[in-house]
This record gives structure tokens, C-alpha cells and sequence, in this order.
């Protein structure tokens, strides 16, 4: 079996340490305002890849009429289902385990008005057939919101191929190799080499919470141990969405790292992707 990054406990740890309502409404926030929506209301949402459950949890407090979650870690489906455990078991939200890169069970799971998958896709090994597969349940004049790692933001020396071997050594390395890692990394990319700057870098570790609700140690660990891993060019992203999948674009959003696509699945367009 190839060598996975285990992303479902360090969300597991993440729910467990980190949680709080606060994260959610700033999640909720995040994902209403690129939607340009006030709420969810009336609308059926599957969250694919749903990580620690926290962005599922902030859709179904929007309003939504149903809410469908899964991923393809166990320890995320049981971070996802101590969420929803934490609001009651609601009926409308729905837990499971499940792979995108499956396409029979892809298939099998009803349309919706909104997929959305951040951050996932590029993590499955096989990133276009994720994206494509991903698109399956959205029904048409649906919305599809994806976040991908972008190529076009990786400068050099600091390239895809710089940052795969990262990830591969420290997949790889020991405890005490992966806390090297994560020291050289806020070292490096958060104080640029500049001791003086911590009070910054902590400063900027307590606004990251309220820009989607997420904890900036969980993110880097995810960062540097996320394999397996591919880079999407944005332009590429767009091109095959609209060409392979019939797909138009609403909204783009650059980030540091990853890009957001909000894609509309036209009328006529068959949402079987054959």
C-alpha cells in the first residue's frame, strides 16, 4: 500500500483540542461570503472530504435542508460524527465513509444543489478523476466549491517538486524528525528567519482561526505531511471544468496556497460526466 499521511487523526486531534462554536461561525462565514449567500437555507449539501466535520457542521447551522458528509479516513468520519453528535444527531446530516475515487459509489449518492470539497481533491492521488467524480452528485444549475493546491503560487526554489519532497521526508521521519519539520517551517515561512518577528507570527496564528475557523499548527502538520499530493495550475482547473465537466465559473478566490473554484453546473449539461 502506497504511503499515506494519516489526515483523519490530526483532524481527529483537532476536534478534540480545538474546537469551539466561535471556529464554526467563523467557517460558516467564510463559506456564505464566497457563496455569496446570507444562509443555506432550503439547499441539500454533500461535503466531500469532510476532514474534522467543522465545515459541514457550519453548513448545516446555515440552514441547509440536508447535509451529506463523508470521507475516505475513519478517524474524519469519527471527528465529523463527534460534531454531530455535539448538535443532537440531527436527521438532516448524514455521516459516512466513503471514496471519491469510487466511482460506483459516487454514483449511488443523490444530486445536490452544492458540492463542496476543500482541500481534498489534490490529496487523493489522482486528482482530475477526483474532480471529476466529485462533480457527479451536483444537479444541474448546481454549485460546485472546490479548493485545490495552485501550482501557479509555488515561486522558486520553493516549487511542487520542492515541497513533494518535503512531504515524502517527513511522511517518513520520526516523531522527533516531524517536530524538526514543523519548527523549520514556522522558522522559514513564518518568521522568515527573523526571531523578532514571533510577536507577529503569533498575532497572525490568532487571526488565522478567524479566517476559517481552522488552527494554523493543524493546517502546517496537514501542509508538510499531505500525501499523496498533486499541484493544480488554476488555468487548468478552469479549462477542464468547463470543457469536461460543463461547468461554468462563478468566483476564483488565491489564497497561499490553495485556490477556490465556485463552479455552476449549466441546465443542459449531462451531470452523468460520461
Amino acid at each position: 500500500m502506497e504511503a499515506r499521511f494519516e489526515f483523519g487523526r490530526n483532524w481527529k486531534n483537532y476536534i478534540e483540542h480545538h474546537f469551539s462554536q466561535e471556529r464554526v461561525d467563523v467557517s460558516r462565514r467564510h463559506m456564505l461570503e464566497f457563496l455569496g449567500r446570507n444562509d443555506l437555507s432550503g439547499l441539500t449539501i454533500m461535503d466531500i472530504g469532510c476532514g474534522s466535520g467543522l465545515h459541514s457542521l457550519a453548513a448545516w447551522q446555515s440552514g441547509a435542508a440536508s447535509v451529506i458528509s463523508f470521507d475516505y479516513d475513519a478517524n474524519s468520519v469519527k471527528a465529523t460524527r463527534i460534531l454531530h453528535d455535539y448538535v443532537g444527531r440531527p436527521a438532516n446530516w448524514e455521516v459516512f465513509q466513503g471514496s471519491v475515487l469510487d466511482e460506483a459509489y459516487m454514483r449511488s449518492l443523490p444530486t445536490v444543489d452544492l458540492v463542496y470539497s476543500w482541500g481534498v481533491l489534490h490529496h487523493t492521488g489522482d486528482v482530475w478523476t477526483a474532480v471529476r467524480f466529485a462533480s457527479i452528485p451536483v444537479k444541474p444549475g448546481g454549485q460546485f466549491y472546490i479548493a485545490l493546491y495552485s501550482a501557479d503560487v509555488q515561486k522558486p526554489p520553493f516549487t511542487p517538486e520542492f515541497w513533494l519532497s518535503v512531504k515524502l521526508e517527513y511522511l517518513q521521519g520520526s516523531s522527533l524528525k516531524k517536530r524538526y519539520l514543523e519548527a523549520w517551517y514556522v522558522w522559514r515561512f513564518m518568521l522568515g528567519g527573523r526571531p523578532w518577528r514571533l510577536p507577529e507570527f503569533l498575532r497572525r496564528r490568532r487571526e488565522y482561526m478567524r479566517e476559517r475557523g481552522m488552527d494554523m499548527m493543524t493546517d502546517i502538520r496537514d501542509w508538510l505531511g499531505g500525501w499523496p499530493m498533486e499541484f493544480c495550475y488554476d488555468d487548468d482547473v478552469k479549462r477542464f471544468a468547463e470543457k469536461e465537466l460543463g461547468m461554468e465559473l462563478v468566483r476564483i478566490a488565491s489564497g497561499e496556497a490553495n485556490t477556490e473554484f465556485l463552479f455552476r453546473r449549466t441546465p443542459s449539461s449531462d451531470t452523468n460526466n460520461e
